[in-house]
């Protein structure tokens, strides 16, 4: 499946790949290619076998350049949209990674700046090479974050470096990312491919129900007390021992073999929303 600015990869792992595929502008996240996402993630959840993980990176130079501030200012754009942009657009698609029922990789294979940054951090696991580096570009051009920066930024290096980055609006070299514990891999620049590849292979054989329930107790725990946390534990839990997934752990383990959880083909695997 392929759309102008996007190319879809839909292997028989279960692993689904998109690309982002608009080189010239830096794979900017303009609305054509914000609509072209959300279509896809939206076809994707109907799909007869289950996605076991799904990986986002960009074509060419850059992983996202971020929003394209020509395009939003056309007046085609500004008829279409009766209320904010953000919240026309970008926010549902956002919503729609958080809520996407199997674990999310980010692979960045250069710039990631403004929302195109803010879409790398959306990964449940983060990839980057080190020629990439990542851009709080709100700032240079008078304007303040979104898609959900300034959130995240906190949660993931602390709030004097967040602060810093945006108020300064530097680049972040990959390398130091990865020392500020902001990405989980850095790559040489030609094994990105195939360490992401790795990575989304081992989430894919892994339990679905499981995994999709470990996704969605780490983004409840940023807003959760310790009570409702561990409350929130246990029903996912209980909903986890009655699946099949704990059945073949149990019976892989005791027959000392390599739990089989790509042969329930994501049965069981619970709604938690």
């Amino acid at each position: 499946m392929t759309d102008a600015l996007l190319d879809c990869e839909i292997a028989d792992t279960g692993i689904v790949t998109l690309v982002l595929n608009d080189p010239e502008s830096l794979n900017s996240l303009s609305p054509s290619m914000i609509d072209a996402l959300a279509r896809r993630l939206t076809a994707l959840r109907s799909l007869s076998a289950p996605v076991r993980c799904l990986v986002i990176t960009g074509r060419g130079r850059a992983f996202s350049s971020g929003g394209n501030l020509k395009m939003m200012n056309t007046p085609e754009l500004k008829a279409r949209i009766s209320s904010s942009l953000l919240q026309q657009l970008y926010h549902p698609l956002f919503r729609q990674l958080r809520d996407f029922p199997a674990p999310l990789v980010t692979s960045v294979n250069g710039v990631a700046a403004g929302a195109g940054m803010s879409l790398a951090l959306m990964g449940d696991i983060i990839l980057a090479s080190k020629s990439a580096y990542f851009l709080q570009a709100f700032r240079n051009v008078g304007l303040v974050p979104d898609c959900g920066s300034s959130w995240m930024l906190p949660r993931l290096i602390g709030m004097a470096r967040a602060r810093e980055l945006t108020l300064l609006g530097e680049r972040l070299p990959a390398e130091t990312a990865f020392e500020w514990g902001m990405i989980n891999r850095l790559t040489e620049d030609e094994a990105l491919a195939a360490e992401t590849t790795e990575i989304a292979r081992r989430i894919a054989d892994g339990p679905l129900q499981a995994q999709t329930g470990i996704r969605r107790l780490y983004w409840a725990s940023q807003h959760n007390s310790f009570e409702e946390q561990i409350d929130l534990e246990d029903q996912f839990q209980q909903v986890a021992k009655q699946g099949p997934e704990v059945a073949e752990g149990l019976a892989a383990f005791r027959e000392k073999r390599k739990a089989d959880f790509r042969s329930l083909n994501g049965a069981g695997a619970p709604d938690h929303d």
